[in-house]
């Protein structure tokens, strides 16, 4: 089996090489590197979602990894939300000043050695994102030739290509997302993936993440925490 987390890392354009300095540097270097080459940064989202949301999770997250970057994301909507707090309003992020991700302490439930640090989630939470990507229903025979050319020419290959492959073709299995969740912070994480993955600008978007949300039971106030904190996390792409 292939390694789950740099599939996730290619995902989340957490795989940048080439990219160094302080974090702030780091956050605007991959925002153009993406706008340069996008098939090298964040090689999968953009292969999947095109050019359609035009934004990227900005921030430490490059240097932190996809599994954390979700898993500290996650941790902040559900903290803040168990403290009664407020959904902030989502603050705009730019390459000058992108959002600071912490990943969540070891402890929480969240932390690497959670339940959803294992391979096998993490397979779970690549597959949400492909579902979420999937949501409006712009995937079709040919859209997914065209993603699996694009990820040739981001050297993404063998089982990991396979695997995509796959998922693409095949129709969205909601129960099996949802029945992999088994506890309330994987939930957390799993919406918090799918919400990441896209820009919820149209109704299936928005339909399918509140479907997805109601299937895993999370309360309203919870969901609005998640999407406050993921759209402070991200960057757009055409700044």
């Amino acid at each position: 089996m292939f390694d789950a987390k740099k599939l996730l890392d290619q995902f989340l354009g957490s795989q940048i090489p080439g990219v160094g300095g302080s974090v702030r540097d780091r956050a605007g270097g991959a925002v153009q590197l993406a706008k340069d080459n996008p098939w090298k940064a964040g090689a999968l989202a953009t292969a999947l979602l095109g050019t359609k949301t035009g934004r990227s999770i900005a921030g430490n997250a490059l240097t932190i990894g996809g599994l954390a970057a979700i898993a500290g994301l996650g941790y902040q909507a559900y903290k803040n939300y168990q403290a009664g707090q407020t959904p902030a309003a989502p603050a705009e992020a730019t390459p000058s000043s992108p959002p600071l991700v912490l990943a969540p302490p070891v402890d929480s439930g969240f932390g690497p050695q959670s339940p959803a640090a294992s391979n096998e989630f993490v397979l779970v939470l690549i597959r949400a994102m492909i579902a979420a990507a999937k949501a409006d229903g712009h995937i079709d025979d040919g859209e997914r030739t065209l993603i699996m050319g694009k990820m040739k020419a981001a050297d993404v290959s063998g089982e990991a290509a396979a695997f995509i492959e796959k998922e693409l073709a095949s129709p969205t299995d909601l129960d099996a997302l949802v029945g992999a969740a088994r506890t309330e912070e994987q939930k957390v994480e799993l919406y918090t993936t799918s919400r990441l993955t896209i820009e919820p600008d149209s109704r299936a978007e928005r339909g399918y993440l509140d479907l997805l949300a109601g299937r895993l039971g999370l309360a309203d106030a919870l969901v609005d925490h998640i999407e406050a904190t993921v759209s402070s996390a991200k960057v757009t792409l055409s700044q």
